[in-house]
């Protein structure tokens, strides 16, 4: 099950992780977010224990995606020795998302 990220738990859990992370930014009220979520949730299955995957709601956790300046939900970020190695915008097929994870790994 994909994780959930949040300002208080960010810096712990994705910029010092040991293991690349896929953040999806997103917001209850984003229609392409909800067409995100089944992928987001079969990738954190399938890469359980090799890359944390999770997701920040950028309503309640605002520092955050200002500070990544996350201007348009969907957008994936994800993280390696806490750098951002590869970004993702708007709503894509899972396996794109799986392309970038893998080249991240």
């Amino acid at each position: 099950m994909a994780m959930t990220f949040t300002d208080s738990n960010f810096e712990a859990e994705v910029l010092k992780s040991e293991v690349p992370v896929l953040v999806d930014f997103y917001a209850d009220w984003c229609g392409p977010c909800k067409m995100m979520a089944p992928s987001i949730e079969q990738l954190a299955t399938e890469y359980e224990g090799k890359v944390k995957i999770g997701k920040l709601d950028v309503d309640t956790n605002g520092v955050t995606a200002q500070h990544y300046r996350v201007m348009s939900i969907p957008t994936l970020l994800i993280f390696k020795g806490g750098e951002v190695v590869d970004t993702i915008v708007g709503a894509v097929p899972k396996n794109q998302v799986e392309a970038k994870i893998n080249a991240a790994m």
